[in-house]
């Protein structure tokens, strides 16, 4: 088996994959084994999980890399006095500042927004299903009736967000930030069943769903 082959396999990819089946195998499969969904007393999980992510991260970036030379060597053959077209991802995006923006009502689903400030940005009834957060900044920001089924909230920091009824279902809420954050008439529940998790979740000062300010 050749390197390359390895990369793909170790992404549970077929060889040719494109790079948006690289990117989403690769945010899968870190969902899948991130070290802060396996209790810490685990020591041989935790260790297996460390080792998994270490790989995931060098095959996605290989990949890459060589999908940026690719399309480097295409473009700059017929044009050679100019650069090749930015490719859709670079670091400064995974930087961005998105602090305050306006994303009332837009389709984000699937997105991979691990690490971006979005303090008071308006996401009122946007769609974030399976969306990607880890470590996020949502401080003070609006999620007002927003979808996040099955969202990736990881470490996220969410202090006085707005989270009055929005769909949290399924969402992995577990070592977030919810001081003071408002999740009056959120859905958290099917029946008697808690389907959000909240594992080392800070939730003193937060609003809860039936009203009540957790102590």
């Amino acid at each position: 088996m050749s390197e390359l082959e390895r990369y793909y396999r170790v992404l549970e990819l077929e060889p040719g994959a494109t790079l948006e089946e690289v990117n989403q195998a690769y945010k899968d499969l870190v969902f899948v084994w991130h070290p802060d969904r396996i209790p810490k007393e685990n020591l041989r999980l935790q260790q297996k999980a460390q080792d998994k992510l270490k790989a995931f991260n060098e095959a996605r970036d290989k990949l890459r890399s060589l999908t940026v030379k690719h399309q480097t060597a295409t473009y700059s053959r017929p044009y050679q006095q100019k650069q090749p077209p930015q490719t859709a991802y670079q670091p400064a995006q995974q930087n961005q500042d998105l602090s305050g923006k306006d994303f009332s009502r837009a389709n984000l689903s699937n997105k991979d927004l691990s690490g971006r400030n979005l303090s008071g940005a308006n996401l009122s009834g946007a769609n974030l299903s399976d969306t990607f957060m880890h470590k996020v900044n949502l401080r003070g920001a609006d999620l007002s009736e927003a979808n996040l089924f099955r969202a990736n909230l990881l470490l996220a920091d969410m202090r006085e967000a707005n989270l009055r009824s929005a769909n949290l279902i399924g969402a992995d809420l577990s070592g977030a930030d919810l001081r003071g954050a408002d999740l009056t008439g959120a859905r958290i529940r099917s029946g008697d069943r808690l389907l959000v998790k909240l594992i080392g979740a800070n939730l003193a000062g937060a609003i809860m769903p039936d009203g009540a300010i957790h102590r």
